[in-house]
């Protein structure tokens, strides 16, 4: 099983990541500027993010180019996940904040109480693979509905979800609670109820869970399951429509029904205050579209890079 080279993925471990030159180049396609307009002039200082272990390889991509051109800035990324880097960035930790989902109005109440204003911007597109063990001969496809038998724990077996199937023990996993992608799935197929599942903080641990056990069903980042497709299978979802598989096309488009856009939460001072940080988000937006194919992902319509390199213009100085 490949894997993303990530350290402290788990809640557990908050120690940050530097996510520093390691080798491979991010296409620099991004919104047709390959280069940022603040490396004009040398740029040192600190940046500190954390969050989304989904997004994490994404910003690993453009940090990597951007450490090479920049070697007078340290760019450390925590990986604890969404929740986890919410945390850190409403505590005033963090310039910035990846994360797989929206923002919850909790979390802006707490941003607000502490005065912290903040700019989201967009990254990529990521569709939340739903995969079972590729000698799973079965299942092909999988309705919300049936989704949300297996994961609310109604359903034991697979003879449950569909009288057609084998009547197995269905032996489901998930991300646990730290991770954006959980809230994301438990939001759209579970009307926000708890999953039902064996849990865990690291992804690679869940796809690896999958591998192993024929009877499994698991969901994750379309990255993790593109890094295995050899010893996995994407399930069709199901919804109101014909089944659909992820794919970049489907993704694109959001007719794959667990599409979903990957975001960075960047705090406004920052922005205004950091010229390293104000640098490295430029260079976040001009890079994003090539780091995200790079990734695993799925890049924006150049149309929303543009928007978002506008919207941070606003806080050039």
């Amino acid at each position: 099983m490949k894997k993303w080279q990530l350290i402290g993925t788990t809640t557990a471990l908050s120690s940050a990541l530097v996510l520093g030159a390691c080798g491979g180049a991010a296409d620099k396609a991004g919104s047709g500027d390959s280069k940022s307009g603040s490396n004009d002039k040398k740029l040192s200082g600190e940046v500190k993010g954390d969050g989304s272990s989904t997004v994490a390889p994404v910003m690993e991509k453009i940090n990597e180019d951007f450490s090479k051109e920049n070697p007078d800035v340290s760019v450390s990324i925590g990986v604890s996940g969404t929740g986890g880097g919410f945390e850190k960035f409403i505590a005033g930790e963090t310039d910035f904040s990846n994360a797989s989902r929206d923002i919850k109005d909790e979390e802006k109440d707490k941003l607000k109480k502490e005065k912290i204003d903040y700019t989201e911007f967009k990254v990529a597109q990521d569709g939340l693979t739903v995969a079972v063990n590729k000698e799973n001969d079965f299942v092909k496809e999988l309705s919300m509905d049936e989704l949300a038998k297996i994961y609310s724990g109604k359903a034991k077996t697979w003879k449950d979800v569909n009288p057609k199937y084998p009547n197995k023990k269905i032996k489901a996993f998930s991300p646990d609670q730290s991770h954006g992608t959980y809230d994301f799935f438990s939001e759209e197929v579970l009307d926000e109820k708890d999953l039902v599942s064996e849990k865990n903080a690291d992804t690679n641990v869940i796809v690896k869970s999958v591998q192993d056990n024929k009877d499994s069903i698991g969901f994750f980042g379309f990255n993790f399951y593109q890094e295995n497709k050899d010893s996995l299978k994407a399930v069709k979802i199901k919804d109101d429509g014909k089944a659909v598989k992820p794919s970049d096309k489907t993704i694109n488009d959001s007719s794959y029904p667990l599409s979903r856009p990957l975001f960075v939460y960047a705090k406004n001072k920052s922005l205004e205050d950091n010229k390293a940080f104000y640098g490295f988000m430029e260079y976040v937006i001009d890079n994003s579209k090539g780091a995200a194919k790079d990734a695993g992902y799925v890049a924006l319509k150049d149309e929303e890079y543009k928007k978002d390199k506008k919207t941070l213009e606003k806080f050039k100085k």
